[in-house]
């Protein structure tokens, strides 16, 4: 099977979007990055090794992330929104009929803001480390990872060499201030109010050890998906689908087949 993999830009909504494609299946899938992430940081052994056969997997760079620059990240209030109506334009200007989405972290609130909003397109969502809301404790780990140079070598590196050190530590304080803004709105709301309109199959898979969302977040969403499946994985962190990629890709074919 082709292990090629094709990267280019394509003109969506006003910006040039960056994406990576692989595979020659039916089933499309799109892979939706975390905050500062890109499919390259993102997703390698997805992209590696997820079934060529029978999925075609994109990986995209989200508007002000990655190689979808210019423009700079900004994070005005409906920045959820534009990203999940630029993963679906994106999928349609390549021609996908319908796809199927795999969203970690922020990439998991997009890909049920995505799924909520464009019924239609939407096959089936796997989303791990989302939430729908903020709460004063998730504003406390929001502050914990506000200075980049605080962060593990291990994390930063990637994204500091992707980024430079001073648009990936600038990005990164953007970003909690961005995230901080649905702490002022009723009940912390990001998406809550859109679960409910989510149509599509849905695996939530949650780390237990995840440091930066607590499991609280993964059972609301489980609650207000109806029909949704939820998979803990014992020892998984935020970055389960990196640490436990075997696992974690099965789970993730099973399920899309």
């Amino acid at each position: 099977m082709s292990s090629l993999v094709t990267s280019a830009k394509v003109a969506v909504n006003g910006v040039h979007l960056h994406y990576q494609q692989t595979g020659e299946g039916e089933h499309a899938v799109l892979l939706l990055p975390g905050m500062l992430g890109s499919g390259e940081t993102d997703f390698g052994p997805q992209i590696k090794n997820l079934n060529k056969k029978l999925f075609t997997v994109v990986a995209w760079d989200p508007r002000g992330y990655g190689h979808s620059r210019p423009p700079d990240r900004d994070f005005p209030m409906d920045f959820f929104e534009r990203d999940a109506k630029d993963a679906v334009d994106l999928m349609k200007t390549l021609n996908f009929k319908k796809v199927s989405l795999l969203g970690w972290s922020d990439g998991g609130i997009t890909a049920l803001i995505a799924a909520a909003k464009y019924p239609l397109y939407i096959n089936k969502m796997v989303i791990w480390g989302a939430n729908a809301y903020v709460t004063d404790e998730d504003e406390k780990i929001y502050q914990g990872i506000r200075d980049v140079s605080k962060w593990s070598e291990k994390t930063r590196e990637p994204l500091k060499t992707l980024y430079g050190y001073d648009y990936f530590a600038k990005t990164c304080e953007k970003w909690v201030d961005g995230i901080q803004q649905f702490k002022h709105l009723p009940d912390g709301n990001i998406c809550r109010h859109l679960l409910p309109l989510v149509q599509c199959p849905t695996l939530i898979v949650h780390g237990e050890k995840d440091p930066l969302v607590p499991r609280p977040h993964a059972d609301f969403i489980h609650k207000h998906v109806k029909g949704s499946r939820l998979h803990l994985m014992p020892e998984g962190k935020h970055n389960l689908h990196l640490r436990f990629a075997d696992e974690f890709n099965k789970l993730v074919e099973d399920f899309l087949q």
